[in-house]
């Protein structure tokens, strides 16, 4: 019976905690609820309250809890992905958040045209004040852009730019870094994507940033904590 109660109450926090966030989002943002480490109980029960985008930054993690899950899950892919593990999401995954190289691209390209699927990428940029990032800078992401120009990959569709902000109190820093994606999104669509509806996403903020990133302009933002609570590491 106490075991019962316990997973009562914490369905009802999970969709409580999910619907407070949903009510400062604006209808054209997305939220993606990042369910890392959290078990498949736990991600069933944000389903079971309406959540249907999830998001997993380990593909051993991802890859384990798939097959147990709805499959009208729609599955983000938010940490560094290293080439040799692309096949192992590339069946499934609908969007890859942190594309940081032309190398990584061919091989989701790669691995999308053996599963017959065309996967949504966005291109991480290096947008905080620490070296352990990751992400492209502008004449990276340029010189990339003009190699897809010679070489175009059918198997990926470029849908926006994602980043991650300083892990500080410092909200005006935090502001600023988001100020410079939306900065970079708005010269590649202008430059590169004029005519590509598909190129509008602006992937920024977590839990304890969000609300600033959505003021900046995101159109996804990635959450966890603050709908799961604290991780199970």
């Amino acid at each position: 019976m106490e075991i019962c109660i316990f997973t009562i109450k914490k369905f009802m926090s999970i969709q409580t905690n999910l619907h407070q966030v949903l009510t400062t989002l604006p209808t054209d943002t997305r939220l993606v609820a990042i369910s890392k480490t959290m078990t498949e109980e736990t991600v069933m029960q944000a389903y079971n309250a309406g959540q249907r985008l999830f998001g997993e930054n380990k593909v051993q993690e991802i890859i384990e809890k798939q097959p147990h899950l709805p499959k009208d899950i729609e599955w983000h892919f938010v940490g560094h992905l290293q080439r040799n593990k692309v096949k192992f999401i590339a069946p499934f995954v609908s969007m890859i958040h942190a594309v940081d190289s032309l190398r990584l691209l061919k091989e989701i390209n790669k691995q999308g045209e053996r599963n017959e699927r065309i996967i949504y990428c966005l291109l991480q940029f290096h947008i905080a004040d620490e070296s352990t990032k990751f992400g492209l800078d502008m004449a990276e992401a340029e010189e990339l852009l003009n190699e897809l120009n010679k070489e175009p990959l059918p198997h990926i569709r470029l849908c926006g730019v994602m980043g991650m902000a300083t892990f500080t109190e410092d909200h005006t820093q935090v502001r600023k870094e988001f100020k410079q994606l939306r900065t970079y999104f708005d010269y590649l669509k202008n430059t590169y994507f004029k005519d590509d509806d598909a190129f509008k996403e602006i992937s920024m903020g977590l839990s304890g940033d969000y609300l600033i990133a959505v003021e900046e302009g995101a159109t996804i933002v990635r959450i966890g904590s603050t709908i799961f609570g604290e991780r199970n590491y």
